[in-house]
């Protein structure tokens, strides 16, 4: 994942609208139908899809990674914990179209969004991750543990058994990044929605 392979285009990233709901459903929903490495059941609508990126802007970046015009990615953040004590962390998600997957797309991605989330006075990055309760497991693999640890993520702690799907119990673990000084007198958090414009990807 350290550089683009199989591939003559290098990805642009950009900021997702509603209208590439369509188009990030189709690189989610095989996750969602052949995976556990979301939770969720059901592949949601189209109109709900566009509803989440829609309150995700208002808040955190949403970013898309696009070849010759076509979403093969996408990545965005959402809060860590709603308290106020907790703005300068947030929750990061990636999902990658799977015929795209392993070529560097999910690196450019995070850098982006990193750089983004920096940019807000976001210090802390963490990632809630599916776990293999066991070996061998056909809908789930160590891959995205592997991936944030390359760039820079330590696991900081696991949850057993905690995740019901395909009739399989899985493990959740939890990873961190810092990206900031933590500061007595700290610099507020500052929403996406003031720093759209004057975002440079």
């Amino acid at each position: 994942m350290d550089s683009i392979q199989n591939s003559s285009t290098i990805p642009t990233i950009r900021i997702a609208e509603k209208k590439d709901a369509s188009a990030l459903l189709d690189i989610y929903a095989p996750y969602v139908t052949d995976t556990a490495i979301t939770f969720e059941y059901e592949i949601p609508s189209v109109e709900e899809f566009a509803n989440r990126i829609e309150h995700t802007l208002k808040r955190y970046p949403y970013l898309i990674a696009e070849e010759n015009g076509t979403p093969v990615g996408y990545a965005y953040a959402s809060p860590f914990h709603d308290r106020p004590a907790y703005d300068w962390a947030v929750e990061t998600s990636i999902y990658v179209d799977r015929s795209h997957r392993k070529n560097g797309i999910g690196r450019l991605l995070y850098n982006a969004l990193e750089r983004t989330l920096s940019t807000q006075n976001i210090l802390n990055l963490n990632a809630c991750i599916a776990y293999p309760a066991e070996d061998n497991e056909p809908h789930l693999t160590k891959d995205s543990v592997r991936f944030h640890e390359k760039l820079g993520y330590r696991l900081v702690g696991e949850f057993y058994q905690c995740g019901y799907k395909f009739h399989r119990w899985y493990n959740m673990v939890w990873m961190e990044k810092h990206i900031g000084t933590h500061q007595t007198d700290q610099p507020a958090m500052i929403p996406f929605s003031e720093l759209k414009s004057r975002i440079l990807l």
